[in-house]
């Protein structure tokens, strides 16, 4: 069944109209035809299953058959990613949301110089949160991340952010299996962390400060096993496991 998405504002009564790209999409990639039968995602939780009623040359005219609430993850994975170059990071971003996070934080690392604008940068997180949108209709999920503003390391450390389980992949010594970290948070509290947060760096990883700066702060160095992994596959990495392991009855 087609998906479509609408913000929750829009979404408040039984009847929905799609407008501009989700119309389009479906006038003249999908050819809805009146009768059809679709989901329309609110991103915050809500599944709308509608049937076409009207098809205008801009516009679609839904009807809200059900409305169904589907509840969050019991646990909330933040990315703190350093964007890489070129146009990889989108390709992050869809496959994180694919993998449940529930927000992106677009780091501005010493190692990928990148100066952004107010304007480009307001340009490029609108367009990132395009990329979300599109990836919450492809595989279903009932939630849209949030994505931030892009943010250097240093500011966003300024903000002293908390997690339950605070975790960073380095290249560097000292780090631990991923495993290991959540063990011993089992051993502590006898559950699971409702918050992870967890850091992948550029290509070379972080500067020494700045992994420097995350550990004092509390991230917790991991392994990602012998192999040097590109940015984008590392993020895949880290968050299948993290969904592994929380996903799991105990560690």
């Amino acid at each position: 069944m087609h998906r479509f998405y609408l913000p929750p504002a829009q979404c408040q009564e039984s009847t929905l109209i799609l407008t501009g790209r989700e119309a389009h999409h479906g006038l003249h990639v999908l050819r809805l035809r009146e009768g059809e039968q679709v989901v329309v995602l609110d991103g915050a939780g809500h599944e709308h299953l509608c049937e076409a009623q009207a098809l205008r040359r801009n516009a679609i005219q839904l009807a809200v058959i059900q409305k169904n609430f589907i509840p969050p993850l019991p646990y909330q994975i933040t990315l703190l990613q350093a964007i890489p170059k070129g146009r990889v990071f989108e390709d992050i971003l869809q496959k994180a949301t694919e993998l449940g996070v529930s927000r992106i934080v677009p780091l501005l690392s010493e190692r990928v110089v990148m100066h952004l604008a107010a304007e480009k940068s307001a340009h490029k997180l609108e367009k990132w949160k395009g990329v979300v949108i599109e990836a919450i209709k492809q595989c279903g999920s009932a939630w849209l991340p949030q994505v931030d503003a892009p943010i250097s390391t240093t500011a966003y450390l300024a903000r002293d952010e908390k997690f339950e389980l605070p975790l960073i992949a380095s290249l560097q010594g000292g780090r631990q299996h991923p495993r290991e970290w959540f063990r011993r948070f089992y051993s502590k509290f006898q559950r699971l962390p409702r918050s992870v947060g967890i850091w992948i760096g550029p290509e070379g990883d972080f500067t020494p400060a700045e992994l420097s700066a995350a550990t004092t702060a509390g991230a917790l160095p991991i392994t990602l096993g012998p192999l040097v992994l590109r940015s984008e596959t590392a993020a895949v990495y880290c968050l299948s496991a993290l969904n592994y392991e929380l996903q799991c009855p105990s560690p």
